[in-house]
């Protein structure tokens, strides 16, 4: 894809990656309620994280990045994880997008989850889920676009920032 004068690749998430990864999730850890971690991680803690994602099976990590700018030119990430641990769940995948706050509005969401969802066509995937902190209108149009629909919300599920925050819950036939 074009961005003005930029092209954006997405590729499946490498090793090398981690640190732009890493520093890129600590955006949201320190400054939103997207994700409700609390506290920052550094990328030896966020490795395992990064090779539970390979490049085949059900739980994928998408990239984009400038192109011919590496590790370094990262805009943004899409995962696809295990939705609960237990066995009978194996065939269902929560799904998330993260885009650096600089990149927004460019389309760069969209590019990551039509190639998250390419990639588990041949997998042996059932649904996907979304979690989304409320209120977060991009996402829920984002989701809405790749054909989730909203199955739900947990009230008050979750405290960052001193207050309660809502998650609403997508699904998509895959």
């Amino acid at each position: 894809m074009a961005s003005g004068e930029t092209e954006i690749q997405v590729r499946p998430g490498v090793e090398d990656d981690l640190k732009a990864l890493t520093d890129l999730y600590n955006h949201y850890v320190r400054e939103t309620a997207i994700t409700f971690d609390t506290e920052p991680f550094t990328p030896r803690e966020r490795r395992a994280w990064l090779l539970s994602h390979p490049e085949d099976g059900p739980h994928r990590l998408r990239v984009a990045t400038n192109a011919n700018s590496g590790s370094e030119g990262i805009l943004g990430y899409a995962v696809s994880g295990p939705y609960r641990p237990r066995p009978a769940y194996a065939t269902s995948v929560e799904t998330t997008v993260y885009v650096d706050p600089h990149a927004g509005g460019r389309g760069i969401g969209s590019l990551l989850y039509t190639s998250l969802f390419e990639a588990l066509a041949g997998e042996d995937v059932h649904r996907a889920y979304a979690a989304v902190a409320q209120p977060n209108e991009a996402s829920a149009r984002l989701h809405a676009r790749f054909g989730f629909r909203h199955v739900g919300t947990h009230r008050e599920v979750g405290r960052k920032f001193g207050r309660y925050w809502d998650v609403a819950w997508y699904e998509k036939p895959l």
